[in-house]
Parts: structure tokens; sequence; C-alpha cells
């Protein structure tokens, strides 16, 4: 098991024992049993909105210990709901690689929604070009494009080298996803086509690199 993975399994189980340990709360506070309710099913998403960023620890702890289908469904909200949490940063990347596409496609998606970690970018990156389902590789590409809310504009310097660098892939699936990508963040394709020549996509390649030196220095 990779050290991050570790941390965030021992973080976990932290919380999960001080959430079964913890008294009985004061009127107007959160509970487990409240955040469980409401997150059903069905899910209640405005209410738990208006219980504002103290469920996060709560819907951690019960994505930890749900089934398959229930953590797909509270990866969702967390989607939904945007805030930044380290619970549930950890909660996700559990699963960051669970084979069930259901669970796989909505944790991809949340990741980016709940935490700003560089970690998470990476992870999408090498997922994008690496992981041997088209499908999680597509996915992948799409959360980086619209989903990395919470990125200082330094992170996202490198997630754009990171999407550059997939316009030389050998896969033509990667290359395409990568130019979708990047037109989406920036409005621009600088004349790359995935399907043309090596010699034509390298032209365009160098005219990305230079458009994020002149990035990176306007930072």
């Amino acid at each position: 098991m990779q050290t991050s993975h570790l941390n965030g399994f021992l973080r976990l189980a932290a919380l999960l024992l001080l959430l079964h340990c913890a008294g009985p709360t004061r009127a107007g506070e959160v509970s487990y049993s409240d955040v469980d309710e409401l997150l059903g099913p069905p899910v209640q998403l405005q209410q738990l909105r208006s219980m504002g960023p103290d469920i996060l620890p709560f819907m951690a702890a019960i994505y930890s210990t749900a089934d398959t289908s229930r953590k797909a469904t509270i990866a969702m909200t967390f989607y939904n709901l945007g805030w930044q949490s380290e619970d549930a940063h950890a909660a996700l990347m559990q699963d960051i690689h669970t084979d069930n596409d259901a669970l796989r496609l909505q944790v991809q998606w949340a990741l980016g929604r709940v935490s700003g970690k560089s970690e998470v970018v990476d992870t999408l990156l090498d997922i994008m070009r690496n992981d041997r389902k088209p499908l999680y590789r597509d996915k992948a590409a799409c959360a980086l494009a619209s989903d990395q809310i919470h990125l200082s504009e330094a992170q996202k310097v490198d997630l754009f080298a990171g999407l550059i660098d997939g316009l030389s892939d050998p896969k033509p699936q990667v290359r395409d996803i990568s130019i979708k990508a990047l037109q989406i963040h920036t409005g621009q394709t600088r004349g790359y086509r995935a399907t043309a020549s090596a010699e034509e996509r390298n032209h365009s390649i160098a005219a990305w690199h230079r458009w994020l030196n002149e990035y990176r220095e306007n930072l």
C-alpha cells in the first residue's frame, strides 16, 4: 500500500473511532445519525447543504463503511456540495483504483471537488494516460477539464503541463482527450489535431510549450 493511501486509511480509522466514541450532541449540532439519514436513499442534498461543511467528516466516515452502491451515491454528493475536505479526500482516494465502474467514475469526478491537493491532479493525469480502460482514461480527462475547482494558479500550471505532455502520447485517444481538456480550459487548440502527422503535432506542441512558459511567467 502506498504511503499516501496508508495515511488516508489511518486517518479514516481514527475518524471512525472518534465518531463512534462521541457523546450525544447538543441541539443544533450535526450528528452522525442525522447525516446518515439525509444521505438516504434518497439523498436530501439541500438539507445537507444547509448544515454546512461540518457534515463532511461524518460523510467520510459513512462512506468508508458503506457498500459500493452507496459509496457511489455519497461520492456524487461530495461532488455536488463542492466543499474541500481532508476527510473526503482520504476516503475517496481509497477507491481511486476500484474496478467498479459506477464507483470509479464518481470518485474520479468528485476528488477535484473536495480537494486542491496536487496528488489529485497527478493521479488523474496518470489514469488519463496509463489506465488499461479507455473509459477511465476518458473520464479522468473530463475531471481534469472541469472539476479541479480548488487549485491555485501555480497548480494549474502543473495541470496544463500534464495535459500538454499528453499531446505526445502514442495512444490516439490520449492525444484527443488531452487537447479537448486544454481547449475547455483555454478556448484554444493551437492548431493541434490528434490525428495529424507527427510533424504537424510537434509544431503545435511547441506552440503549446511557448504558451505555457508565457502563462507561468505572468503569474
